[in-house]
């Protein structure tokens, strides 16, 4: 029978430890390095057994020892190793021991089935008796699995290995413990220090224990008999019998029989039913080295000729066979092949580096260069390219030999490249308008698929109009081609193009794009107009409507094999679950799209802007930058229009908040002239408020009053719900920025409409976080209209707001305490207030008087927003609408005067405080935040550190977790 590890060590415990039970003997059999010895050792080891007498007996090296008869009568435990190795008289002496096993004894015997002299017989033959006392057990040590091995990996190394590295581990060794250890050891001493990439693994080598036993059973068989083992390193994987032999070229009848003696030897093992080859695929290397060259070519090419036969072929295996056995003109067709086959199934990144490689090889003939340099390039751009790609295609595309029309896809390709997957978009506009230019006459299709990607308005550079001019180009010419899949291109860009403008019309565009296509290339082309079209509805903010869109152009892209599109539709989903509120792990999707795309950073720049936005709303201020800035990939400015304004609106937003008004200005001038440029006026939506405020702020009411003008000209009738509420709140931005210059109390009231209505607006989207940014700005200008505000040097800027007292809730003005004077603060001006619009008003130091009606309706308001934040798990904005509310909400009955009494709790503002403290803001940061001093923040910190016992900001985020 078979045990478990575990399983085996039970029966030899419990005999051991009770003498009255029968004796029990378990061989433990299984190839080299698999844990035998190891197992041996668990059991001498066995917790309990003291009394018991250890017999250790290694077969063919001492004899076994001396004098066996004397621990007949003591109860005692056996450990037998290398069974295999014993001769005749060792058999026999080892026989008689186990005949005559006493109860309370037991014996553990290891060998190694495949060098038995009599296989399946360990103790040889004929098979010994065992008398009927005697239990008999068999344990097969299992290999590791991955999860094994990566335990294993992280001991040896030190360091993590990626999923894919650890599934190499266990493949190439096959979980065989000792092979596992012995490459790791191999993989510490490399240098350059190994980073844990499936890459290493595979060019580390072979371990020098292994190689040697795999060469050494081989040079044991008789010469006649060896090719059969050099065929299977030559495939390098278990084959037939037939395949196995026609690769050797031995024949039938003498293949046969090399065979038999190669497994009897265990040069060869059976790792799966009628499939030959090495027990441990890694040994395969070892044997193809030592292996003649003139022989090994040969083999390859009766490898490449037995693997064309199989149904399906593996060209690209047959392709490798071909090129290792010198035969260039069958190396490239097969290259060929394999990656049509690869690109038609889905699977580009095996085409893509298929190609790479071929492509990259010194002396191709330029027949075969161009004719694969197209299917590199086809499958990169439907695919995801690596930079070896582009470097490769652009060599290529400098050879003056290739034709016009080969040279012209390239470019296309090349532009597609470098605009869609690099962010680089002045070369790639200048390579598909070459491209264009190129193909019109020879291949018109794709010079209209060229055209298409002229007309889309989302990089950065044209306008508006030159894109429309292109999309009308290239409907003609997909129209003059008759290519479908050319028509079907243009129908995805004109639908996109309609939709990033507002068009109604856009979505019986989008209804048109063959989603049911048979024709893989029009399932693409319509995958990509779906899903493009469902980014543009997202961004107008059409969020319910887009999801259709999104799921139906997921779909078609998985089941078309088109993974660039897939990767967009998750960075489309992720700027859609931002603006509805699904922020519960959020920020964890957005790091793992990151992640996964780490080598193409550009793909994933809608993941590092909503990460940065979050950062934003939860206050890590220096985070949010690093994101917001895309960490340093590539610059933000080439971002598309869309993002790069989401990007700039956040920046400005951060500046703002960080009192850094004239750089907040300069931002936003430069963001809106990219917006305007381009003429796609719903994509100003999400910067249009953020740009006034920064302008109004700096002084420049003109250019404020321009953007709101050039703003909703722009906007004109268009169906953008998301642009009309920004618009709106634009409106009530520069209103309210406006009011104390007029000292008008209607001014106010007047951005207090416009906020609400703009709050109305985002709640239809929906759009919760927004709405509750809208609804605290109307909140907050009828506080202001509805107290006596002073009209000073600073009124109309947050820089007029007085340090709020250090008050907690219900003790300030109105509950007959006085409000501790801002000199108690030592710093008689507090720090402006940040922005969500973050108090361009100022904040009056006592509450309006309590019968006057506006006021309650605007505090139950605010109490609304610093819930909806809360809920959003929007730490700054919450900490923000909660200081504001401190300043308006009436005493609570019953409390005596004075401050309450927090002994060794934090109150509520120190917790506060430390908890954006924690989030990484600035003493300066904070107190803006909250209407405080800086010192007075300083006071809070100190005194949470105090109480929580913490020793630094650091140590605080700790203690904090356990702090009510």
């Amino acid at each position: 029978m078979n045990e478990t590890r575990g399983s085996a060590l039970r029966p030899l415990a419990r005999v051991l430890t009770d003498g009255r039970t029968g004796p029990v003997l378990l061989f433990v059999e299984g190839a080299a390095g698999t844990g035998k010895s190891h197992l041996l050792q668990e059991l001498a080891d066995l917790p309990g057994t003291a009394e018991t007498v250890r017999v250790r007996w290694r077969c063919g090296t001492d004899g076994g020892p001396p004098d066996e008869d004397a621990h007949r009568r003591v109860p005692t435990l056996w450990l037998v190793d290398d069974v295999h190795r014993a001769d005749e008289a060792e058999l026999r002496r080892l026989r008689r021991v186990l005949e005559a096993l006493e109860p309370g004894s037991a014996a553990a015997v290891a060998y190694r089935p495949e060098e038995l002299p009599a296989p399946g017989l360990p103790l040889g033959a004929p098979p010994l008796t065992y008398p009927s006392r005697l239990t008999v057990l068999r344990h097969r040590p299992a290999p590791w699995d991955e999860e094994r091995v990566r335990r294993a990996a992280a001991e040896a190394l030190e360091a993590d290995c990626t999923d894919e590295a650890v599934r190499r581990l266990r493949e190439l060794t096959g979980g065989v413990p000792r092979v596992v250890v012995d490459l790791l050891a191999v993989l510490r001493e490399r240098h350059p220090p190994f980073t844990g990439t499936a890459a290493e693994v595979e060019a580390v080598g072979v371990p020098a224990r292994l190689a040697e036993l795999v060469l050494s059973r081989t040079h044991a068989l008789p010469p006649a008999h060896r090719p059969v083992v050099w065929a299977a390193a030559v495939l390098g994987e278990p084959a037939g019998r037939d395949e196995l032999i026609a690769v050797s070229g031995l024949g039938a009848a003498a293949g046969g029989d090399a065979l038999l003696r190669a497994l009897e030897t265990a040069a060869l093992a059976e790792p799966a039913e009628g499939r030959y080859g090495f027990a441990v695929p890694l040994a395969a290397p070892a044997v193809r080295a030592c292996v003649p060259g003139p022989v090994r070519q040969d083999l390859h090419g009766r490898a490449a000729r037995a693997l064309g036969r199989r149904q399906p072929v593996p060209w690209a295996d047959v392709a490798e066979h071909h090129r290792a056995a010198g035969d260039t003109r069958r190396w490239l067709g097969a290259v060929e092949r394999a990656a049509e086959s690869a690109a038609a199934s889905g699977r580009h990144e095996q085409a893509v580096a298929l190609l790479e490689r071929t492509l990259a090889t010194p002396g191709l003939p330029p027949r075969s260069r161009a004719r694969l340099a197209p299917l590199l390039a086809r499958s990169a751009v439907t695919g995801l390219r690596s930079d070896r790609t582009v470097e490769v295609l652009a060599q290529i595309v400098r050879d003056a030999s290739l034709p016009p029309a080969v040279r012209g896809e390239l470019r296309l390709d090349l532009g597609l490249m470098l605009c869609n997957q690099m962010g680089r978009f002045p070369e790639g506009w200048r390579m598909l308008e070459i491209a264009a230019a190129e193909l019109r006459e020879v291949r018109p299709g794709l010079a209209a698929r060229a055209m298409t990607a002229l007309s889309s308005p989302y990089w950065p550079g044209s306008s508006l109009d030159v894109h429309r001019r292109w999309l009308a180009e290239a409907t003609a010419a997909a129209d003059v081609s008759g290519d479908e899949p050319m028509r079907t291109a243009v129908l995805a860009g004109r639908a996109g193009l309609a939709m990033s403008c507002a068009d109604p019309g856009a979505w019986e565009l989008a209804k048109e794009l063959p989603a049911e296509d048979t024709d893989p290339a029009c399932a693409r082309q319509a995958a990509r107009g779906l899903c493009n079209t469902a980014d543009f509805a997202v961004w107008l903010g059409f969020y319910e409507r887009a999801e259709d869109l999104l799921a139906a152009g997921s779909d078609l892209s998985a089941r078309s094999g088109a993974p660039y599109m897939e990767y967009n539709a998750l960075g489309t989903r992720l700027l859609q679950e931002w603006w509805t509120g699904r922020w519960p792990g959020l920020a964890e999707r957005c790091e793992d799209f990151v992640a996964a795309t780490a080598d193409m950073p550009f793909i994933a720049s809608d993941a590092y802007v909503v990460r940065g936005l979050l950062a934003v709303a939860q206050g890590d201020w220096g985070e949010a930058m690093s994101w917001l800035s895309q960490r340093g990939t590539f610059g933000t400015e080439k971002l598309p229009v869309p993002l790069g304004a989401t990007a700039a609106g956040g920046m400005i937003r951060l500046a703002l908040a960080r009192q850094e008004v004239e750089a907040a200005a300069e931002q936003a001038r430069a963001a809106w002239a990219v917006v305007a440029g381009k003429g796609v006026w719903p994509w100003a939506a999400e910067l249009a408020p953020w740009a006034v405020e920064a302008l109004s702020r700096a002084g420049d009411g003109a250019a404020a009053h321009a953007v709101v003008r050039d703003f909703s000209r722009g906007l004109g009738r268009s169906d953008a719900p998301a642009a009309r509420a920004a618009l709106i709140w634009s409106r009530a931005v520069l209103a309210e920025t406006e009011a104390p210059d007029r000292e008008s109390r209607d001014g106010l009231l007047r951005a207090a409409e416009l906020y609400r209505q703009a709050a109305a607006a985002y709640a239809e989207l929906p759009r919760p976080y927004t709405r509750a940014l809208t609804a605290e700005g109307a909140a907050r200008c009828v506080l202001a209209a509805d107290s006596d505000v002073g009209t000073g040097p600073d009124a109309g800027s947050v820089t007029g707001a007085g340090a709020e007292p250090d008050t907690e809730p219900g003790t300030g003005a109105g509950s007959g305490a006085s409000p501790v004077p801002a000199a108690d603060h030592g710093d008689t001006t507090a720090s402006p207030a940040p922005t969500s619009n973050p108090n361009p008003t100022p904040i009056p130091d006592s509450a309006p008087a309590p019968d006057h009606p506006a006021t309650p309706a605007a505090i139950a308001e605010l109490e609304d927003c610093a819930r909806s934040f809360t809920e959003l798990g929007a730490v700054w904005d919450a900490a923000r609408a909660r200081a504001l509310l401190r300043t308006r909400l009436p005493a609570r009955k019953g409390r005596p005067p004075g401050r309450p009494s927090h002994a060794d709790e934090l109150s509520p503002r120190e917790a506060e405080v430390a908890q954006l403290a924690v989030s990484g803001l600035t003493n300066r940061e904070i107190a803006a935040t909250l209407h405080l001093s800086p010192r007075t923040v300083e006071q809070h910190i100190a005194r949470a550190m105090r109480k929580t016992g913490a020793l630094s900001r650091r140590d605080l985020a700790h203690r904090l977790g356990g702090t009510p």
